[in-house]
């Protein structure tokens, strides 16, 4: 009998922690691993010798070699871009494969889930940090909370990638540990939750503003702004009577109060512009200034000495030339910067910081519960949120192949069948949480 075969689809950054710990399970269980990517070089690089397995390069928009190799795997994981998962689930569903992603369920992905039902194969998604750890924790404190008859009246998911307080060395507080296009981006949808029993909606231009504030157990005081549309998420968690319901990004009180002003200026639109030849970033921004009539505006936030160090910092009046080599936009540029002055040094350490609140009555008493999870990455490399988007994607595929998980069709981890094996696996880790009751 050939031994059971997983493909992963993408060697990137945030691949590096769920390729090692495959590794690992797939010499204790003879599992064996192909790892795929444009990349050929990144892609040895990141097998690095190891059993078990080798690396291949190849265009994975090529629909003939994708197939070829889907057809071989008993498991497939997806680490490219949120873009190309539905590529590979069609292809998952013509061969009956099981993907793994930790990737939202987007409208595509919803419109396979009768056929992967039908066909008794399982899509599993969300199954990475924020969305991932998220849900399972959630639900495990939720069902735990339902099973002994309490009713939740207020939940508050908290979490954010943040730069390590001994890392922690400029003015925004913050460094680059994940995909730095979703930073530029963060908040263009708005975002809409409830408070006190009532739908919220803020805007873009008020996301930023104001942020408010929550006390994080050993980290301190943190901002947080909403995600998008929270609401989605009652459903999902089976929480319809809660007076308030709201997810987060967790940031530091002074990168809300920069960014508000980077938004403010414009900086994040992504309209094209024209850009010369020998244009500078000093050049391309005075004159973005003085076309949108930002000019006194800019002036207002330079008075304000915190806001002034953090424009200095990342360098809006320098003389370096733009690159001629991607399509100019204020967004693109923006981006181009920050890569640079927000990159984690190779000593560096990010840091992960989750927290849920939750209130609920049980025998007419209030009660109050907070479990938070703070881990800490080793260097620019091993970081913590490489830990935690691929982590809990590569024990899911270990429960999956070990039995632990039968379900079938398009699923998020909120199941007890998935999160309970999961939640065990990152104990195992150092990934825990840590409650306080009140």
């Amino acid at each position: 009998m050939s031994r059971p075969q997983i493909l992963v689809l993408g060697a990137g950054k945030s691949a590096t922690v769920l390729i090692q710990y495959l590794q690992k399970k797939a010499v204790e269980n003879n599992w064996y691993i192909v790892l795929a990517d444009g990349d050929k070089a990144m892609a040895d690089h990141k097998w690095n010798h190891a059993e078990n397995g080798h690396a291949v390069g190849f265009d994975i928009e090529n629909s003939d070699i994708r197939n070829q190799y889907i057809q071989q795997a008993d498991v497939v994981v997806s680490m490219l871009p949120a873009f190309l998962h539905f590529l590979v689930a069609k292809d998952c569903l013509q061969h009956v494969k099981p993907l793994f992603t930790a990737s939202y369920v987007d409208e595509n992905m919803r419109s396979l889930a009768q056929e992967a039902k039908e066909k008794n194969v399982l899509f599993l998604c969300e199954m990475g940090l924020d969305p991932g750890i998220d849900h399972m924790s959630a639900m495990e404190l939720i069902h735990r909370i339902q099973n002994k008859g309490g009713v939740i009246t207020c939940f508050k998911s908290h979490c954010g990638g943040l730069i390590a307080p001994e890392s922690d060395n400029n003015p925004w507080h913050y460094k680059i540990s994940w995909n730095p296009r979703n930073i530029i981006l963060a908040g263009k949808a708005g975002a809409i939750f409830l408070e006190q029993g009532i739908t919220k909606e803020l805007g873009y231009a008020q996301l930023f503003h104001s942020a408010p504030t929550v006390l994080v157990p050993n980290i301190g005081t943190l901002a947080y702004y909403p995600n998008r549309n929270s609401l989605s998420y009652i459903d999902t968690y089976s929480l319809n009577w809660v007076k308030d319901f709201i997810r987060t990004t967790l940031r530091h009180p002074a990168f809300c109060s920069g960014w508000d002003a980077i938004i403010q200026l414009g900086l994040t639109s992504e309209s094209s512009i024209t850009i010369t030849k020998d244009e500078t970033v000093k050049s391309w921004f005075t004159k973005h200034l003085q076309t949108h009539n930002y000019t006194s505006l800019y002036a207002t936030f330079l008075q304000n000495k915190a806001l002034k160090e953090q424009f200095e910092f990342i360098g809006l009046e320098e003389n370096e030339l733009i690159p001629q080599s991607f399509s100019p936009s204020n967004a693109n540029i923006l981006q181009w910067l920050l890569e640079t002055k927000w990159r984690l040094a190779n000593e560096d350490k990010d840091m992960v910081v989750m927290m849920h609140e939750i209130s609920y009555t049980l025998n007419n008493q209030p009660h109050h519960i907070q479990s938070s999870l703070v881990l800490k990455g080793q260097n620019s490399t091993q970081t913590a949120m490489a830990s935690t988007v691929g982590l809990p994607l590569a024990m899911g595929v270990c429960a999956y192949l070990k039995g632990e998980i039968t379900l079938t069709g398009v699923h998020i981890p909120i199941h007890p069948s998935i999160y309970h094996p999961i939640l065990k696996s990152l104990a195992e880790e150092g990934v825990a949480f840590t409650e306080i009751a009140s």
